[in-house]
């Protein structure tokens, strides 16, 4: 790469700042050096942390164990699709290089995931279509993943399905101390309908962004993001899937959950100790967003920052048993994942809260109105008949 280049790629810090930054194609480098590598110090944090003793469940087309750069990071998994004894099949792609931005070592002209110590546990849940119809069949795979020793679900997928067929399988997940990521979707320049699981409570909505640091036009936007993650200019099997990794211009949401669940699953391997709710909640709290925004609707709380955990020591992990999200929903459960979520703080109403998720939730600004419904789950959520699930590939 050129020393501009170089220069450009370190510089592009993820903050509305940057929000006049060159083209986004102008600072994708490789499949094997990504341009967020620089900005999240991911050769640095690899000194402290590379997601080793951590599973990360991939609920998606399956998972092609062969390639160079998963080889040896992929478990046996298992397939709702056909009668295989594995999640190995992969017909479409989308699973493995979902896998690969999580855990690939990036051999040859492979891909480089942000987390090459995890292991991938594949549920292949779609064949070779962008569709399915069989909404069980996800609660089925939530239930796998959790039963297997998972502690991250990777869905970058979604749809429109009725809540009870995967709700309880999602309530079951919270209270084995796993965290759920979903994509929010690809059409927020058409109808930006929110699509299920990230719209459901108990699963972390992620939103796509590019290297400039603004959302990606397509990423669905509303009160059901959390959090944000690169979506544009990053790694993907090309042509047949099965030839050289190239850089795609729209990752998608997709994408964007996939690293997401990787930042995750690198905080956790340097905090084994820890549980979902703080992992979560050094995320939120460590997220890029300018000083003065509290949560919006279009990124979340921000933009994944994984290295100012792993490397920097920020963020508080704050009480083990109070979800910075979802609390209210957790607390309302029969029986409830934990007896009381208690607040970490005592507010003083005079007071001014500080930046984070638990101060959004006193806050009031232009996109508080919602925010709600991501912190309780009395408030009304998306419940549709089966209309088939969407598969979130953005191909160019």
């Amino acid at each position: 790469m050129t020393p501009t280049r170089r220069a450009l790629a370190t510089t592009l810090a993820l903050t509305a700042a940057l929000a006049t930054a060159p083209s986004t194609a102008q600072a994708a480098d490789t499949p094997q050096h990504p341009w967020y590598f620089d900005t999240l110090r991911v050769e640095e944090m690899w000194q402290h942390a590379t997601g080793e003793g951590i599973t990360v469940a991939v609920i998606d087309t399956g998972v092609d164990p062969t390639l160079p750069e998963l080889q040896g990071q992929v478990l046996d998994g298992t397939d709702l699709v056909s009668d295989a004894p594995h999640g190995h099949t992969d017909a479409q792609g989308h699973g493995t290089d979902m896998a690969a931005l999580i855990a690939g070592e990036g051999r040859g002209e492979g891909i480089q995931g942000l987390a090459p110590g995890t292991s991938i546990l594949p549920i292949r849940v779609a064949g070779e279509v962008n569709f399915f119809n069989d909404s069980d069949r996800i609660g089925e795979a939530i239930q796998h993943a959790v039963d297997s020793g998972a502690q991250i679900i990777n869905i970058s997928m979604s749809g429109t399905v009725s809540e009870q067929n995967i709700a309880p399988m999602i309530e079951m997940a919270a209270r084995h101390d796993v965290l759920i990521f979903a994509g929010a979707g690809n059409n927020g320049t058409t109808n930006n309908v929110p699509t299920a699981p990230a719209s459901l409570p108990g699963v972390i909505g992620v939103g796509a962004v590019a290297s400039n640091g603004e959302r990606s036009p397509y990423s669905t936007y509303g009160p059901q993001v959390s959090i944000a993650a690169p979506g544009d200019d990053t790694p993907s099997r090309c042509g047949n899937f099965s030839g050289p990794a190239c850089i795609r211009e729209e990752g998608g949401t997709s994408s964007a959950t996939a690293l997401a669940s990787a930042s995750a699953a690198l905080i956790w391997s340097q905090h084994p100790d820890w549980t979902k709710n703080q992992v979560l909640r050094v995320m939120l709290n460590t997220a890029e967003r300018p000083d003065d925004q509290r949560r919006d609707d279009y990124t979340g709380y921000g933009i994944v920052r994984p290295d100012r955990v792993v490397i920097d020591g920020e963020g508080d992990p704050g009480d083990p048993d109070s979800p910075p999200i979802f609390r209210d929903w957790e607390a309302g459960l029969v029986p409830p994942v934990t007896p009381e979520p208690t607040p970490e703080t005592t507010p003083d109403d005079s007071a001014e809260p500080a930046p984070g998720p638990e101060a959004d939730a006193a806050a009031t600004s232009e996109n508080s109105g919602s925010l709600p419904w991501i912190l309780g789950g009395t408030a009304a959520v998306l419940v549709v008949a089966v209309t088939g699930w969407v598969l979130y590939r953005r191909r160019v």
